[in-house]
């Protein structure tokens, strides 16, 4: 009976029981209960729910992981169709900008659809009523390409002038151009106030929405930070009808004409290559993370 409870020792031992007393294996021989194989049975059971709970958790994150660069090459491939889009309408906007003047419409609705479209109009000014949009920088774009990166130093005022168009028998807004702050007062550019009729080609232009961060229009102490058609025309007695006035409209002591800035932004491209950028990125990372595991990790 001893030689079978030494042999059992050493097999519970064996099997990772740890040091088992003689006399509790002697006692299990006898029939009577061991506690070392009570508390062993528990801890074996215990150490496999946490083993299912840790894989379970593990493949969870393995595959939520996994969803960074599937929505990185997802955005990426978003901003292919954006930047084509993009391509797509900047084309069709210089296309539109290069075309020949067209008599403008007399009805506001058809002009919906010609934003950026040169017209020509035929009348005459009314100086009285002089709009200001401001601040405003001059567009130049020789001198923007020249000190590019550099802070414009000369602010001031697009004037905006209601136009008595001869052959429509409506009054529209004419936005004649820019001038600088010092001479904002008419009484400083007497010289550029022109009478009589004259004829006029510029860029039809849309009313705006106040963007965020640009201060609301002020009607009162005639400033105005945006185009609020509907306003202006109210204020002015005119249509809410707008165009920008060419350069060509440039009278020596008045306003720069040509102040239509005709540009829209195409970044697309630097998109791309971060969301492609990231995708490429994380895979690496979840790859060698979750793949190239050692047995073991």
């Amino acid at each position: 009976m001893a030689a079978a409870a030494r042999w059992l020792g050493r097999l519970l031992r064996a099997a990772g029981a740890g040091p088992v007393p003689a006399g509790a294996v002697t006692r299990s021989v006898l029939g009577a209960p061991s506690r070392a194989g009570l508390a062993w049975t528990p801890s074996r059971r215990r150490s496999s729910a946490a083993e299912a709970a840790a894989a379970r958790e593990d493949s969870f994150l393995q595959w939520f992981l996994l969803l960074i660069p599937v929505t990185a090459f997802g955005l990426g491939t978003w901003q292919i169709q954006r930047r084509k889009w993009k391509l797509k309408l900047i084309a069709e906007l210089e296309s539109r900008v290069a075309a020949e003047p067209v008599p403008l419409p007399a009805d506001p609705m058809e002009l919906k659809n010609l934003e950026y479209r040169p017209v020509k109009v035929r009348g005459r000014f009314d100086h009285s009523k002089e709009l200001y949009m401001m601040p405003r920088t001059m567009v130049d774009p020789a001198r923007e390409a020249r000190e590019a990166g550099q802070p414009s130093v000369q602010s001031g005022a697009h004037v905006v002038t209601p136009f008595h168009c001869t052959d429509l028998g409506i009054t529209i807004l004419v936005n004649r151009g820019f001038v600088p702050r010092k001479r904002v007062n008419p009484e400083m550019r007497q010289k550029g106030q022109v009478e009589g009729e004259v004829d006029l080609v510029g860029m039809v232009r849309l009313t705006e929405t106040r963007k965020p961060f640009v201060p609301e229009n002020n009607p009162e102490r005639n400033h105005w930070h945006y185009r609020d058609l509907e306003a202006m025309a109210k204020l002015t007695g005119a249509e809410p009808i707008f165009i920008d006035a060419d350069f060509k409209s440039t009278v020596p002591g008045g306003p720069i004409g040509g102040q239509t800035r005709v540009t829209l932004r195409n970044e697309h491209m630097q998109y791309i290559i971060t969301w492609y950028g990231l995708c490429a990125a994380t895979s690496y990372l979840w790859f060698k993370k979750f793949l190239r595991r050692t047995p073991g990790t």
